[in-house]
């Protein structure tokens, strides 16, 4: 295929560059020619469920590599029935996985984050996925004429911003542990198969959330957290931040910078004035103090 004929994306995936796009692949096979896929583990069983399992993801740009291993574990789903159960389903969580506990605090803030409730933050509540949808938003004309419909619907560019923008806050608000963490709690509870292998037909033909989009979703993932490494240090960032809407307007610009590199797209900017910017630097330092 020549360079100036084929699209945004088919040129995204022969540029092979850092984070990636779903809309740049076409099936598992197709994802695998970019990303070493590796099972460990008993596969015989259709469910990793109770069984030592594990998936490994290594993939290369450039000079520098990210590796992304989910295992078998608790997901999302055991900490939610613990939260909404007793005691004892709470001490069974906590001896399945103590970080939980010793998380739980951050836990509850990331979880805040990560989901508009306007009942405890008012009217216009943002969450990392409005900050990414304003990404999609601001990129500019000229690059969005030649996108396709896929890549700027809610499985394209705006899933990949989402992703490693709710990473690189928690990554250099917490720690690339804890943003991990969540991570694979999340997937294992999304798709249980991604740790054994032994997807159905009907999940390998599955564009929305279908393994390959899971499995992108990890590698996004772990760019997102060197990202937030990067970006936590250069502005001074802890648990303990004090976020202007400078400061947030300045973190997101960065993320869009990194966006620009990986796709080669350009942006409007984030602005401190701007209202989701006012309400998210409000949101970050409100929900500190849930518990």
């Amino acid at each position: 295929m020549q360079k100036d004929t084929a699209s945004k994306s088919e040129q995204m995936h022969i540029a092979n560059k850092e984070a990636l796009l779903l809309t740049s692949f076409t099936s598992l096979e197709d994802f695998k020619k970019v990303v070493q896929v590796t099972y460990a583990g008993d596969t015989s069983s259709t469910s990793g469920l109770g069984k030592k399992h594990k998936v490994t993801l290594r993939y290369r740009s450039g000079d520098r590599e990210v590796t992304s291993i989910l295992q078998s574990g608790i997901s999302q789903a055991d900490y939610i029935e613990a939260r909404k159960g007793h005691f004892w389903d709470r001490a069974l969580l906590g001896l399945k996985s103590p970080y939980t506990v010793l998380q739980r605090d951050n836990l509850a803030i990331i979880e805040n984050l990560g989901r508009r409730r306007p009942w405890i933050y008012g009217r216009g509540d943002v969450a990392f996925y409005d900050l990414a949808e304003s990404m999609v938003f601001h990129i500019v004309d000229l690059d969005t004429v030649s996108m396709s419909a896929k890549d700027l619907s809610e499985k394209g560019y705006l899933n990949t911003f989402n992703h490693i923008t709710a990473q690189a806050f928690m990554t250099s608000m917490f720690s690339e542990r804890l943003a991990d963490f969540v991570a694979d709690v999340h997937e294992l509870y999304n798709m249980p198969e991604l740790i054994t292998g032994n997807f159905t037909e009907s999940q390998l033909t599955d564009f929305v959330n279908g393994p390959v989009d899971n499995y992108v979703d990890m590698i996004n993932n772990e760019w997102g957290q060197e990202l937030g490494k990067v970006l936590g240090e250069k502005f001074k960032i802890n648990h303990n931040t004090l976020w202007t809407p400078e400061l947030v307007s300045n973190y997101l610009n960065d993320i869009q910078g990194y966006h620009s590199w990986v796709f080669q797209i350009g942006f409007n900017p984030f602005r401190a004035t701007d209202d989701k910017v006012i309400r998210f630097a409000e949101k970050l330092n409100m929900v500190k103090k849930v518990r």
